[in-house]
């Protein structure tokens, strides 16, 4: 891999697995793209091997990196690299995870960032995907839980007019509940199980959908429901468009037009555009526009890696 010294190690740290990365920020492109589902045995150690082990295999030829980005769920403390979550991977609880993977590829820890999952789902669509020109847009991830992100100019923001809390609409009360309650895989799958006393998976239902009209009645619910949800909780914002992604978002042709029919003109639903890709293209973008402009670091040690299967 030649050419471009703008370049920088991405990973995407998922419920199941981690993706890895090498973003070029000239192109907004990727290469070496892989992924690894986490060990058994879970631990730091463990977790470590897998970040250093993926960004051996994706650092392959690869010259002119600059350092580390890494897309994170939260609770995070995203400034100091510090993991704050007690029920996903919670043996990272209050660990320094900047210096120990800083160490591990034998970078300063300047280079190592880190940003909130969907906060970098967002920013990959605005640099490149289905987001990129659009002034106010909002950025949805759909599937055991929601995640969201607000960005105005092109800026993802946490505040400002319109800007619910830290840009996260998960836990605003809505309707006697939350509005994860009724936009998430468990909201599907209890609306099936209210309909016919059964317990699926989504993309079951999703697959059952063409031939089930009771599965498709209920994806259109949901529909209707995410509609109505996003039209209420972002309309203080007013975004000219909702990016969504995610699982579910995999199913869109079942449930899009039902929830732009409840949204209206006011914003247009669009699904992303990079897919899986659009938080690891997001890392690498928000490393660039945040980070001052440095020389490439020196290519980090990874002989101890341990190889892994692409």
């Amino acid at each position: 891999m030649a050419g471009s010294d703008n370049r920088v190690l991405v990973y995407d740290v998922g419920g199941s697995h981690i993706s890895a990365a090498v973003f070029d920020g000239d192109s907004c492109g990727l290469s070496g793209v892989i992924s690894a589902g986490y060990p058994s045995d879970q631990t730091i150690d463990t977790f470590l091997n897998v970040l250093h082990s993926l960004g051996a295999l994706a650092m392959e030829g690869a010259t002119g990196v600059r350092g580390a980005s890494l897309a994170m769920p939260g609770p995070f403390d995203y400034e100091a690299g510090v993991s704050w979550m007690e029920h996903k991977l919670a043996y990272l609880y209050g660990f320094d995870l900047r210096r120990a993977l800083a160490a591990h590829l034998r970078w300063p820890p300047s280079r190592v960032r880190f940003l909130n999952d969907a906060a970098a789902f967002l920013a990959g669509e605005i640099a490149a995907g289905a987001a990129r020109g659009v002034s106010r847009v909002v950025g949805i991830t759909l599937g055991t839980g929601v995640g969201s992100a607000f960005a105005v100019d092109g800026h993802v923001v946490r505040e400002g007019v319109g800007v619910p809390t830290g840009g996260e609409i998960w836990n605003i009360p809505y309707h006697g509940g939350i509005v994860e309650d009724q936009i998430s895989t468990r909201a599907i799958q209890k609306s099936y199980l209210e309909f016919t006393g059964q317990e699926r998976e989504v993309a079951a239902i999703a697959g059952a959908a063409v031939q089930d009209p009771i599965a498709a009645e209920v994806f259109s619910a949901f529909g209707r429901n995410l509609g109505l949800a996003l039209r209420d909780v972002l309309a203080p914002f007013a975004p000219q468009a909702i990016v969504l992604g995610g699982g579910i978002a995999r199913s869109a042709n079942l449930f899009l037009s039902a929830a732009q029919g409840e949204i209206g003109e006011s914003a247009q639903l669009r699904i992303s555009a990079l897919g899986d890709h659009a938080p690891l293209v997001g890392a690498g973008a928000a490393w660039f526009s945040t980070g001052a402009a440095v020389t490439p670091a020196a290519k980090p040690d990874l002989s101890h890696a341990e190889p892994r299967q692409r």
